[in-house]
């Protein structure tokens, strides 16, 4: 898999740690640079660590099902990539949110929220035989950086969703069009062309 795929596949993941860093920002208002640094720590860790359970998992029964691995990777990314665009629909935002999200219970379900998507990723790569290590090294670090910068674009921004939207609405274009482009990869697009 070459770095622009890699990229491509970390900015996509990206997007919900991106989305609800955002949020962060704007319930926090006032954002320090510990808060900064423990929601992009906690949520780059978290990309990072999902691909590799994922790929762990998948290469259990990667010998079961290789004849149809393109299919499963192009399913899942499908799957993980329609429900970002879904949701990117039904997001509601409201007052009643917790005070801090960077801490304690709320900041391990937001970083296991916004990195389950990774883990269908890591899984996807075991079955087409893809090293996870560089992989999962390059999400979790893009993911920290949005994450970084989308609590202090949403201090900044105010109580609007509409970037978080547009930014989930992309994710899920990216997985898509990665999945497509996995299929035409593995020739199986061949007879649609």
């Amino acid at each position: 898999m070459d770095n622009l795929t890699v990229f491509g596949i970390a900015f996509a993941l990206a997007m919900d740690a991106f989305a609800v860093s955002i949020a962060a920002g704007v319930t926090l208002k006032k954002v320090t640079h510990r808060q900064a640094i423990r929601l992009a720590w906690h949520f780059g860790f978290f990309q990072f660590a999902m691909p590799v359970i994922g790929w762990s998992a998948g290469s259990i029964v990667r010998s079961y099902i290789e004849r149809y691995d393109h299919w499963i990777a192009f399913t899942l990314l499908l799957l993980v990539g329609g429900n970002m665009f879904r949701e990117a629909f039904q997001k509601q935002q409201t007052d009643s949110q917790r005070k801090d999200p960077t801490k304690g219970i709320s900041l391990i379900l937001l970083s296991v929220a916004t990195s389950i998507d990774a883990l269908a990723v890591g899984l996807s790569f075991s079955l087409l035989d893809i090293s996870i290590w560089f992989p999962a090294l390059i999400i979790g670090c893009v993911a920290a950086l949005c994450t970084g910068a989308g609590i202090h674009i949403g201090r900044r921004i105010g109580n609007s969703s509409r970037i978080g939207n547009y930014a989930d609405m992309a994710g899920g274009i990216v997985l898509i069009a990665i999945g497509f482009a996995i299929l035409y990869k593995h020739g199986a697009l061949d007879h649609l062309l």
